[in-house]
C-alpha cells in the first residue's frame, strides 16, 4: 500500500504516556490546597492537553487571575511529586522505534511546557525519535491549529499528508482546524463517544490496535 501520510504527530499525555490519572489528581489536589471547589475526575480529565493557565481557568473558574500563579505552583508541586512514577503505555517504545525506522517523520504536539516535554523525553528515552515538537509555551493552546501548522511548515508536509494522533477532543479539533487528519485513542483522557463526534479516521482502544491501524493505513 502506498504511504498515505508523510508526517505523524503525536500528543504526549494520555496518548504515549500513561499520565492522565496523575494530571487529574494533581489538578484536584491543587484546588483543595487553595480551598477551592474540587473539580470532578471528569472535569479534571477534560482539560488535559490544554495550556496550563487555560486548564486552571476551566477547573477553577471563580479564581481571580492574580491567584492563578499560586494554583499553578501547587499543581506543579503535586504533578512533579509523581512525575517519576509515570510510565509509557505498554508497546509505545516499540511502536515509536518501528515508525522511526520506517523513515516517516514523527513529531509531538503537546499541552506540556517545553521544560516538561524535555523532562518526559529524558525520562522515556524517546526524544531522539522525534524530528520536531511544539509545546504550550511555544504556541497557542489546542485546539488552535498553530502547533500543527508550524510542524507542517517546519517539516514541509501539507495538511492532507499529516496525521494527528491523540486522546482528547482538543487534539481532534486541532487536526480539523489545521486541515489535517485525526486518529483518536480511547485509552486516555476523553471518552470514545466524545472523540467520535469529531469524526476521526478511527478510534483505537489500545497501543496494539494503534500500531496495527498505522501499519495498515498510514
Amino acid at each position: 500500500m502506498a504511504q498515505r501520510f508523510e508526517l505523524l504527530v503525536f500528543d504526549w499525555d494520555g496518548t504515549l504516556s500513561d499520565s492522565t490519572g496523575v494530571i487529574a489528581r494533581a489538578l484536584r489536589a491543587a484546588c483543595r490546597d487553595l480551598d477551592l471547589p474540587e473539580p470532578s475526575e471528569a472535569q479534571a480529565r477534560f482539560v488535559i492537553g490544554l495550556e496550563l493557565s487555560q486548564a486552571l481557568r476551566h477547573v477553577a473558574p471563580a479564581l481571580a487571575d492574580e491567584h492563578l500563579p499560586r494554583l499553578a505552583s501547587r499543581y506543579r508541586w503535586h504533578y512533579q511529586a509523581a512525575d517519576r512514577e509515570i510510565q509509557l503505555f505498554a508497546g509505545v517504545p516499540a511502536l515509536i522505534e518501528t515508525l522511526h525506522a520506517s523513515g516517516c517523520p514523527l513529531a509531538v504536539a503537546t499541552g506540556k511546557s517545553r521544560k516538561g516535554l524535555a523532562r518526559a523525553f529524558a525520562n522515556s528515552g524517546l526524544g531522539a525519535y522525534f524530528a520536531a515538537s511544539r509545546c504550550a509555551d511555544d504556541c497557542f493552546s489546542k485546539p488552535h491549529p498553530q502547533m500543527l501548522e508550524e510542524l507542517m511548515h517546519e517539516l514541509a508536509v501539507p495538511g492532507e499528508r499529516t496525521l494527528m494522533i491523540g486522546d482528547t477532543t482538543h487534539d481532534m479539533q486541532m487536526a480539523v482546524n489545521a486541515g489535517a487528519a485525526g486518529l483518536a485513542v480511547s485509552y486516555g483522557a476523553h471518552p470514545r463517544a466524545e472523540l467520535a463526534r469529531l469524526k476521526p479516521l478511527a478510534c483505537v482502544d489500545d497501543v496494539a490496535q494503534l500500531a496495527l491501524w498505522l501499519k495498515r493505513n498510514a
